[in-house]
């Protein structure tokens, strides 16, 4: 009889046990409480537009992840939403503000422990035309890939993707959000797979392509000043050119993104061997020697909003960037074969920053569409 009792005492316990989990934590093997999500799913396909000059970026859209109306809207909610912090006091947006180009001007992050990290906040502009890796060492191959690994660094939102996901199918709002986005008709089928696929969809949104650059050279609406196209010139010129000794700059930062997403070694550490670099680089994630201290060259549109400049910020302005271009690196063995000594006067360096600020987007900054939801 005591064992009849003992065994019914301890079922009851484990109910309530599981009971508890579910309403606070969460409990893994127990059912979600009301896991039913009820509502319509009508996804409406999204195409995203840019300009003939840009190319079709619909092409590089997963055909895995689908761009929706209702995906994208889910992605920026999550994106801007301190829920995904381990104290709900920072989100993705913390580090990418729209104002400063989806960069926080500072020259590295600090995150909700109060630590700060060692490589400056990408700017998020024309993602979805990047094939070539993300973060400055290329280490994240998607977008989806990518939005993972901030959640959980101790030096940035320092949370678990098991809470958030506790977090988010327990709360008022989340799951019908879900729902819309990818059909799902249970609270306990969202996951971390579709929170980081709705915040690339988000990210694959945030074209950059109406500078006043773009529309004088491409849609004829006015001119560039004398300066901005002695900038341009600059930007652009050869070594072969008679008489030049400038490398130009789109050996690194060509295209129409003003970047090809290559890995490059520009020369800002004055090292003698591999191991004196202080941070890897590419060589971190391929272990390949060679690649060490080589990182990602971002794009230069809105550049004048990005600052402070390079993976560690060290560089305040753009005059310090291109003094240190002028001064032809340190001659490691890796470096490009671009990062060459050459003269720059001061009117050169008024040029080049004039012609830079063509490249500023201030409709992409101030479009509705990617600010907070929540203000």
């Amino acid at each position: 009889m005591k064992k009849v009792i003992l065994l019914a005492l301890a079922g009851i316990l484990l109910v309530g046990a599981c009971k508890n989990d579910d309403d606070d934590t969460g409990c893994p093997t127990c059912p979600v409480a009301n896991d039913d999500i009820d509502g319509p799913y009508n996804p409406v396909a999204y195409t995203l537009e840019a300009p003939s000059w840009f190319g079709d970026p619909n092409q590089y859209v997963p055909a895995d992840n689908p761009m929706t109306v209702d995906g994208i809207a889910l992605g920026r909610m999550l994106f801007y939403d301190p829920i995904l912090s381990s104290d709900s006091t920072m989100s993705c947006s913390s580090c990418h503000e729209a104002a400063k180009g989806f960069a926080d001007g500072l020259a590295t992050s600090t995150g909700v422990l109060g630590i700060t990290g060692n490589r400056s906040s990408m700017p998020l502009i024309n993602l979805v035309y990047n094939t070539k890796g993300f973060f400055w060492d290329g280490r994240s191959n998607s977008l989806e890939a990518q939005a993972i690994a901030p959640i959980e660094d101790h030096r940035e939102l320092n949370e678990n993707w098991e809470n958030v996901v506790e977090k988010l199918r327990n709360h008022p709002d989340y799951p019908q959000l879900f729902r819309k986005a990818f059909g799902i008709d249970k609270r306990s089928k969202i996951n971390k797979e579709l929170a980081t696929m709705a915040i690339a969809q988000f990210e694959r949104t945030l074209i950059s392509a109406n500078s006043r650059f773009d529309r004088v050279v491409w849609l004829n609406e006015g001119w560039a000043t004398d300066s901005e196209q002695r900038g341009r010139e600059l930007f652009f010129v050869e070594f072969a050119e008679p008489g030049i000794t400038h490398p130009g700059c789109s050996h690194c930062h060509g295209s129409y993104l003003y970047t090809e997403n290559n890995y490059f070694n520009n020369g800002i550490e004055d090292a003698e061997v591999f191991e004196d670099f202080p941070d890897a680089g590419l060589g971190g994630v391929t272990n390949v020697l060679y690649d060490t201290g080589k990182f990602r060259a971002p794009t230069l549109r809105n550049i004048a909003l990005t600052a402070p400049y390079m993976h560690d910020g060290r560089f305040q302005t753009l005059e310090e960037v291109l003094d240190h271009y002028a001064s032809g690196g340190h001659g490691f063995l890796n470096e490009d074969a671009n990062i060459q000594q050459f003269i720059l006067s001061e009117q050169d360096k008024i040029d080049m920053i004039n012609f830079l600020n063509m490249l500023t987007d201030t409709s992409f900054v101030n479009n509705p569409a990617f600010q907070n939801p929540f203000n």
